[in-house]
């Protein structure tokens, strides 16, 4: 059973990056919407394409930080990946906007 909660904050998470810790941050956003803005060192791996890079995503013991617009899509995300057994996975609750808001003002907001 995963003791890790299903979302975490992007206060959370910029914390655990200041401390050092190696987190993987994934966007599961479009293109398109990479090109808007984004975090620094995430990957982009879209939603529809996740099942196909699920071998590489299992394979690293780094913790996986999920993130979309919104937060909608990644947790659906995690919600995934857990049923596949990536147990060391979590959504970035509200998003890249909520990011941008809290952590980085200087990423846009769309």
């Amino acid at each position: 059973m995963n003791d890790l909660p299903l979302e975490i904050t992007p206060v959370e998470v910029k914390a655990l990056l200041d401390r050092g810790l190696s987190l993987r941050l994934i966007d599961v956003r479009e293109p398109a919407e990479h090109e808007i803005c984004r975090i620094h060192d995430a990957r982009l791996i879209p939603m529809g394409s996740i099942p196909e890079h699920l071998n590489e995503l299992d394979s690293d013991e780094s913790p996986i930080v999920v993130f979309c617009h919104h937060g909608v899509r990644s947790l659906s995300v995690v919600d995934w990946l857990r049923k596949q057994g990536v147990d060391k996975c979590q959504s970035m609750a509200g998003g890249i906007d909520l990011w941008s808001l809290q952590v980085d003002p200087l990423v846009p907001r769309y």
